[in-house]
């Protein structure tokens, strides 16, 4: 090969190049992301300790923790909290998450303050095993998951 045609052959590979660098990524490999927040779901615990027997105090030993990992206080009103395998919703009334606080969501009856909110729930939402638990904004959109067990 000449040394003009692998010049000719260079700048055509590198004008092709140039060109796929430009376009725009495609929606075939973009999955829609989760929200990007500072509000993340922290430690779970869905098998109270003892036995299972149903009592308010077994069931505010299952709780699930939701903590603000950054440094500006994040309004949680009309956040949800989900539980796959119960289909069971708690919907966050208006609470003031501060940077670096955390929330613990119990499943039971309570007195809710700014580090414990009651779902006021009679069975149990969390299933021991396998579940996953699913955080959404004010505007439905995932800002976080958690599973424990296998999928």
């Amino acid at each position: 090969m000449s040394r003009s045609a692998r010049l000719t052959a260079i700048a055509l590979g590198s004008d092709a190049l140039v060109g796929t660098a430009a376009l725009p990524a495609t929606d075939a490999h973009t999955l829609p992301a989760h929200h990007r927040s500072p509000v993340v779901i922290g430690a779970v615990q869905a098998d109270s300790p003892g036995r299972d027997d149903g009592s308010n105090r077994s069931l505010n030993a299952e709780w699930v923790t939701v903590k603000n990992t950054g440094l500006r206080p994040v309004n949680l009103k009309g956040w949800t909290l989900t539980s796959r395998s119960t289909h069971q919703t708690y919907h966050f009334k208006n609470l003031r998450l501060a940077g670096h606080q955390s929330v613990r969501v119990h499943t039971g009856h309570g007195r809710d303050t700014i580090h414990d909110v009651y779902q006021d729930r009679h069975r149990y939402v969390w299933h021991n095993q396998r579940d996953t638990a699913t955080l959404r904004n004010d505007h439905r959109r995932i800002i976080d998951t958690k599973h424990w067990g296998r999928r």
